[in-house]
């Protein structure tokens, strides 16, 4: 059923394009991975422990379809999936973002729908086509795959760009959470989801960005001088518990996360150039709750893995507690049609529920070929992550992933 929706979309999308009325515009972007894990102590693949894994996978589909429907109504829809693996019997291919907008001005627009528009940083609504590291900072998506959808919820936005300033303010309706947590661990609330208030406000020193897309650029690769510094934060009433959320002894725990970061583009001569990242945040998702992520990790036992960090490659990405994220790059030419851009991304955390810091390497080099920039890159990845005892809460050693990734968009 999802392909024939996709298929009569695309059919509708060229015959638009043929009537010239109204303009429409697609692409197709694919992220390719080859990958080599250490994986977490007691992690099982089908019931069989595993302790390392070579595998190939399909990282990220992405199909966007834009339509400036009037001078004054935009129309957005993405389609795409992730992590599609050895056990994927189908591509989760699925409509992540379904939406329009209305402008009044420059200054002030109307949105609505499915979408990534949230607050709080920069990278939360980032663009996965144009990351500078090989994975984005998802332990912003602090709500990912929990009350939303792959970061997406249905929401009204209002957004606009002020003189230097860029805001956004969205209100966002959670997707209910049906599994009460485990009676003294803190997660999500499966009690009748309340309204999520989160906004993010930027000055813009030098060229402004366009806010056209909620997803925002990660490198631009020498082409853009941009310095912006940013506040945002989110509020949920209620949106943690450690137990049923309905039971009288269960204590509810609100949302209030907020982040202040910078991100600079800064072009130098020869066509090189620096991208660099600096964020600081403190969440507050309830009394030591913390959780383990394993990006692109479905191909393993969910219920494995014998030390805290759990099954695969993952780690405690997100949490309550402060976390420093740094991102810092340098671009330069090899040849005239190919630029190379190695770059190192450090997140440290200090989480409540562990006895020591949280800290994660990971170093990428890009190399963009025949002039297309992110159009056509590979990517060579190595990520350092600790792993922590499920007795004493430290860190006892650490692994590592490497991957190759291709990413071509086709338009």
């Amino acid at each position: 059923m999802r392909y024939r929706i996709l298929t009569i979309v695309l059919l509708s999308v060229i015959g638009l394009q043929a009537q010239d009325k109204p303009k429409v515009k697609w692409n197709i972007t694919t992220q390719f991975w080859a990958r080599y894990s250490e994986l977490n102590e007691g992690t099982t693949i089908n019931g069989e422990e595993t302790n390392y894994y070579t595998d190939v996978s399909i990282r990220r589909l992405r199909i966007p379809v834009t339509s400036q429907i009037t001078d004054k109504i935009y129309g957005y829809a993405l389609f795409g999936g992730n992590n599609f693996n050895h056990k994927s019997k189908n591509f989760p291919l699925q409509v992540l973002d379904l939406y329009f907008e209305y402008a009044f001005s420059k200054k002030f627009e109307v949105g609505m729908g499915k979408s990534g528009w949230q607050g709080l940083d920069r990278w939360n609504v980032r663009s996965s086509k144009s990351l500078m590291g090989l994975d984005s900072p998802l332990f912003s998506l602090s709500t990912v795959n929990k009350d939303d959808d792959l970061g997406r919820n249905l929401s009204v936005w209002f957004k606009g760009q002020v003189a230097k300033f860029d805001y956004r303010l969205v209100i966002s309706n959670p997707i209910s959470v049906d599994k009460a947590p485990s009676t003294g661990k803190v997660d999500f609330a499966n009690n009748r989801p309340r309204k999520r208030y989160s906004t993010y406000v930027k000055y813009q020193f030098f060229e402004e960005e366009s806010n056209k897309s909620a997803y925002q650029t990660g490198t631009y690769i020498n082409k853009k001088k941009v310095w912006n510094i940013g506040v945002g934060g989110q509020y949920q009433q209620k949106a943690f518990a450690d137990g049923d959320a309905l039971a009288p002894d269960t204590h509810l725990y609100d949302m209030k996360n907020w982040a202040i970061d910078s991100f600079l583009s800064w072009p130098l001569a020869n066509e090189q150039g620096i991208t660099a990242y600096l964020g600081y945040y403190q969440l507050d998702m309830g009394q030591n709750y913390v959780r383990n992520v394993d990006a692109n990790g479905s191909m393993f036992d969910s219920s494995s893995g014998t030390s805290f960090n759990g099954d695969g490659n993952g780690y405690p990405m997100m949490g309550t507690g402060a976390t420093w994220y740094l991102q810092f790059g340098y671009a330069f030419p090899i040849h005239k049609k190919a630029i190379v851009q190695p770059n190192v991304a450090i997140q440290h955390s200090d989480y409540d529920a562990l006895a020591g810091m949280m800290s994660v390497y990971d170093f990428t080099v890009n190399f963009f070929l025949n002039g297309m920039g992110h159009g056509n890159k590979i990517s060579l990845g190595y990520q350092y992550r600790p792993i922590f005892d499920t007795i004493t809460l430290k860190e006892k050693e650490r692994k590592g992933m490497a991957v190759i990734q291709y990413q071509i968009t086709i338009h």
